[in-house]
């Protein structure tokens, strides 16, 4: 076990209502069963904007912000986890998710509130929220990978039930989830189309192989999607609101609506004569269990997925890059080298 220097290091904290700073604080220890891990690389969520703005639950003045980040361990509590020692690591941001794999615990919480996260020079995390850096990545582009990876996963395959060949449409390209969402469910060998309300980004997502990309500011009712094969077997949505409806009317009979947020709001309505009659889905997920997690690694090496990287900025550029986070012409990750 290496020793730890009581010295002081740097974390980014949320002080109050809309206020976050860097503070000097005491570098952690790692007690029995926790993992010490310098941070290499962390990268910025709309998780971590909401909770700036006060719009998230279990708010704790006081905690280090950041769900997603790699590192190297530094230093282990105990000597059965000394194999830790020196590795690259991604940070599994999962704390308490439970015995049941279906639904998150009552105690569930994400790394970065109110529990202390990855935006600081050292993080300190049970040493099983640790993980391999999956070899094909470099610590960079594995610091954009866990929660939008995790997000993406669960809702794609544990609750979107995909499959080679389906029709799959992803809402929202660009965001953190729906690139994962696209790439994933490309390399499960779908057939991927995306809305954007962006010409560039639906250019690049035309570029990266999608099979169409609509812009739902321009096609509000999605008219060309009732073109699409049918209809589509899978869609993934982050906004809700009465888009909902549209989607409905594309489905295929027994298609499903996975949805991992609700930035628009509740609908005014929902067809369910359309639903029963079809024997649709409306489905909800959030975040993924553990042994998603590590499924999504494995997934990703295996077919060497490079998340999707805005840009890469130094660590003191942090806190004026919130503002960048919904930027209209921002397709994947900000990620920043510690």
């Amino acid at each position: 076990m290496h020793p730890n220097s009581l010295r002081f290091v740097k974390g980014l904290v949320l002080t109050g209502p809309g206020q976050i700073e860097w503070r000097e604080l005491e570098k952690p220890v790692a007690l029995p069963g926790k993992a010490l891990v310098k941070m290499k690389a962390a990268s910025l969520n709309r998780r971590d904007e909401w909770i700036k703005e006060g719009k998230y639950p279990n708010i704790r003045y006081g905690a280090i912000l950041g769900s997603d980040g790699s590192g190297v361990v530094e230093a282990v509590g105990q000597s059965p986890d000394e194999s830790w020692l020196g590795k690259e690591v991604v940070i599994n941001p999962n704390v308490n998710w439970g015995s049941d794999p279906e639904v998150q615990s009552k105690n569930y919480s994400i790394l970065g509130m109110p529990v202390n996260g990855t935006f600081a020079e050292y993080c300190l995390v049970d040493v099983d929220r640790v993980q391999a850096k999956p070899a094909h990545l470099d610590i960079l582009q594995a610091a954009a990978l866990p929660l939008g990876g995790l997000t993406a996963y669960r809702a794609l395959f544990r609750r979107g039930g995909l499959r080679a060949g389906q029709n799959v449409l992803v809402s929202g390209f660009g965001g953190g989830v729906a690139q994962f969402c696209f790439l994933f469910a490309q390399a499960a060998g779908a057939n991927v189309y995306v809305t954007s309300g962006s010409d560039a980004k639906i250019a690049r997502a035309l570029k990266l192989g999608a099979k169409g990309a609509y812009n739902y500011k321009k096609e509000p009712n999605y008219n060309e999607l009732w073109k699409t094969k049918g209809g589509f077997d899978l869609i993934i949505d982050s906004a809700g609101g009465d888009q909902i409806n549209q989607f409905i009317k594309i489905l295929k009979p027994s298609g499903k609506i996975v949805f991992y947020g609700a930035t628009n709001g509740l609908p005014s309505r929902v067809d369910l004569y359309r639903m029963f009659w079809n024997h649709l889905t409306l489905q909800g997920t959030t975040m993924g269990n553990d042994q998603e997690f590590s499924e999504m690694l494995a997934f990703s090496e295996k077919h060497r997925i490079r998340p999707m990287v805005d840009s890469i900025r130094p660590f003191e550029k942090l806190p004026a890059s919130f503002a960048d986070i919904l930027h209209p012409d921002k397709v994947g990750k900000i990620v920043f080298q510690v």
